[in-house]
């Protein structure tokens, strides 16, 4: 490695030239004296990240405490990085404030959130022509995403296979509300122009979907080349083959930044209440006329919203599917609950396992 002794000065102007950078985060960077720089993690790889920095992408390891306390930084996070010319290494030592997150719901029993991504200005939810096309995971998508602080755009994908394109466009729109559902072929390279507002200098957009949908394909027509490996569908079931295995940050010509993710087919709602709200927020709208306060919408009466169903405004299956994601919400919470309580316990049976210990070494017992 070259010696990353820099001055001040000349670290806060290359900061400038990281997509992304802004005079908050250049604040929150200013309480670091001494050999440190600011980066935007590229790509993460267990305990080893690539960064990218002012001109180039280098290597950094996590720091053992910044992991102790559970802090791990995702592909783009802006990061402090301790720079160590003597061992030609470097080290993410710290995260920047986030100005928004990805997240979903955690694997396991304890719950909990999973952050997948950092600092995003729009999130494309690519979905495809064919069996992909599913509303009702398009509505955990838009829930999630509205969850994230970051704007969503619904990108109808393969839109050449179809022989009724308009058709599917319109089924995508009744339950997409005021998001922007754009018709386009990664392939052919048709309707890209319509993704043209969304990628602006030092903006930052993520996709995310199922495998297969087209992601990678969208990743190389943008950047002219091919540099996300592609996969057939197979035949069978429609389904792609994971060809992302690791999310990846990459740089556009004009500054804008794209973040690739591995195919997703079901994602947990984790702790998305206010996206379900604005996700469904026709059903929201329509609850402020029922009678009661507490209205679950199943059977109460003068419920205005199983009136609107009633009355063809909500659709029946809307409502189930509003209804379930609900369900989902509640469960998420007790059990990232139950997680807590039970962290509390161990963390307690361990301190009364130390203190025990120490009582029979010093004969205290």
């Amino acid at each position: 490695m070259n010696n990353h002794s820099e001055t001040e000065s000349s670290i806060h102007c290359d900061a400038d030239k990281i997509p992304g950078w802004n005079k908050e985060l250049e604040l929150a960077f200013s309480a670091y004296k001494g050999p440190y720089t600011p980066g935007r993690i590229a790509s993460r790889h267990k305990t080893v990240c690539e960064v990218l920095v002012s001109g180039a992408v280098v290597q950094a390891g996590i720091s053992g405490a910044l992991l102790k306390i559970g802090k791990q930084p995702v592909v783009g996070d802006f990061v402090v990085l301790l720079d160590q010319p003597e061992l030609g290494s470097r080290m993410v030592v710290n995260i920047l404030p986030r100005r928004t997150c990805l997240s979903r719901g955690a694997a396991g029993d304890g719950g909990g959130e999973q952050v997948i991504a950092a600092n995003l200005d729009t999130i494309f939810i690519v979905t495809s022509y064919g069996k992909d096309l599913n509303l009702r995971r398009l509505e955990r998508y838009l829930a999630i995403v509205y969850s994230s602080g970051a704007s969503p755009v619904i990108l109808l994908n393969k839109i050449d296979l179809e022989d009724n394109p308009t058709r599917l466009v319109e089924k995508v729109r009744s339950i997409a509300g005021n998001v922007p559902v754009i018709p386009l072929s990664a392939l052919s390279k048709t309707g890209l122009e319509e993704l043209s507002p969304y990628l602006n200098q030092g903006e930052t957009v993520a996709l995310i979907g199922s495998s297969g949908v087209g992601k990678s394909t969208l990743i190389n027509a943008f950047l002219g080349k091919t540099v996300q490996k592609t996969g057939d569908i197979r035949k069978d079931d429609e389904k792609g083959r994971h060809t992302t295995t690791v999310r990846q940050l990459f740089l556009l010509p004009n500054g804008a930044v794209l973040i690739d993710n591995p195919g997703i087919r079901e994602i947990q709602l984790g702790d998305s209440a206010e996206g379900l709200e604005k996700a469904f927020s026709e059903i929201v709208d329509a609850a402020r006329n029922c009678k009661f306060k507490d209205c679950t919408h199943r059977d109460e009466p003068g419920c205005a919203v199983l009136k609107a169903v009633e009355n063809g405004i909500i659709p029946e299956e809307r409502l189930a599917s509003y209804h379930r994601l609900t369900g989902e919400l509640i469960f998420q919470s007790k059990k990232a609950e139950i997680g807590l309580k039970r962290l509390e316990k161990e963390k307690c049976k361990k301190i009364a396992l130390d203190i025990k210990k120490y009582k029979k070494s010093t004969g205290k017992l």
